[in-house]
């Protein structure tokens, strides 16, 4: 399990920021949320499958069919990692992030700071490992929480109520993925984190059916909070793009804290789940700051990059010539000669 742990880590921490830069950068928020809708619905086919396909003849005597499962995966996985290898997928080098950044420079009013004066930068990582802490506490404790709103509710109905929810987060992930091509990421965070603290209010306090969709609603809101707080926290780091990728991608940490923080809480309680999660509304309390400080602060710069940038849209102008495009440069180069 370690070694598969880290092996995600690895790809985690690799996959998000070269999605999130590799492209014209004003599409950044797009591209991962929309790449991480897909992400979602495996959350959703995966239990089922478990359940209904590869566990169901199973018992504690008979692992045969598990195994074999698995070491599928093994080799579709590491079949996967050989095409990657002979891909021709371009490599995203911090000079490369340093010229872009400057390349927009006159729109965004970009600085080349030294990383430890990046404070958008630190405050999305405090921002991430709160919400991901709080995010994952109430996807590991969501089958408690309902037998506890709605006595009589088996484990087996919890889970596929969990599915339900989970499909309900990968629905908002499209959705969201949508509405970013339309209305500004710094918005679309701002109202998704703001429904994610409304109805995570509201599970702590609404019994039965009514609890139950307040937390299907969080998962609903909660879709696109990653994705948005990973591109828009990397937003004018330049050279520091893949460096400051890593800490956000680190802050996935908080997943590690808040739900046995939530479950020692519960406990304590007497085992009542709804009180305690408490918790996680500390975690997206705390996160919910970023964006009211995005849209407090970084507004303009934040509007610019989505607005004005054409980086990666437009031609290139050739510094000789003033003309765009490839054909137009090859030309004035052979007038040259």
């Amino acid at each position: 399990m370690f070694i598969v742990g880290s092996g995600l880590s690895t790809l985690e921490a690799a996959a998000n920021p070269f999605i999130a830069t590799c492209g014209p950068p004003r599409y950044s928020e797009l591209r991962l949320t929309l790449a991480q809708s897909f992400q979602a619905i495996g959350t959703v086919v995966a239990p089922v499958l478990a359940s209904q396909v590869i566990f169901k003849k199973v018992d504690d005597t008979s692992l045969q069919s598990v195994q074999w499962v698995y070491l599928g995966i093994a080799i579709f996985v590491f079949l996967l990692a050989v095409v990657f290898f002979f891909a021709p997928i371009p490599e995203v080098t911090d000079a490369d992030m340093a010229d872009q950044a400057e390349q927009s420079a006159s729109d965004t009013d970009f600085e080349d700071k030294p990383l430890s004066k990046q404070y958008t930068l630190f405050f999305g990582v405090v921002a991430q490992f709160c919400y991901v802490g709080a995010q994952v506490a109430y996807a590991g404790y969501f089958i408690n929480y309902v037998t506890w709103v709605r006595p009589g509710t088996t484990h087996a109905t919890g889970a596929n109520l969990l599915a339900v929810a989970q499909g309900c987060f990968a629905i908002g992930r499209f959705i969201a993925s949508g509405l970013l091509k339309f209305v500004k990421p710094r918005l679309v965070l701002m109202a998704f984190i703001t429904g994610v603290v409304l109805f995570a209010v509201l599970v702590m306090v609404l019994k039965g059916n009514a609890g139950i969709a307040a937390i299907s609603l969080v998962l609903f809101f909660e879709s696109c909070v990653f994705p948005l707080i990973f591109t828009l926290s990397l937003r004018g780091l330049g050279r520091h793009s893949k460096r400051g990728a890593s800490f956000i991608v680190a802050a996935v940490s908080g997943g590690a804290l808040f739900p046995p923080v939530l479950g020692a809480v519960a406990d304590a309680l007497g085992g009542n789940t709804q009180v305690a999660f408490f918790i996680p509304l500390i975690g997206f309390v705390i996160a919910f700051t970023f964006p009211v400080y995005l849209n407090l602060f970084k507004r303009k710069s934040l509007d610019a990059w989505t607005d004005k940038v054409k980086v990666g849209i437009e031609p290139k102008k050739d510094v000789e010539t003033g003309s765009e495009g490839e054909k137009h440069v090859e030309t004035a180069y052979v007038e040259k000669l």
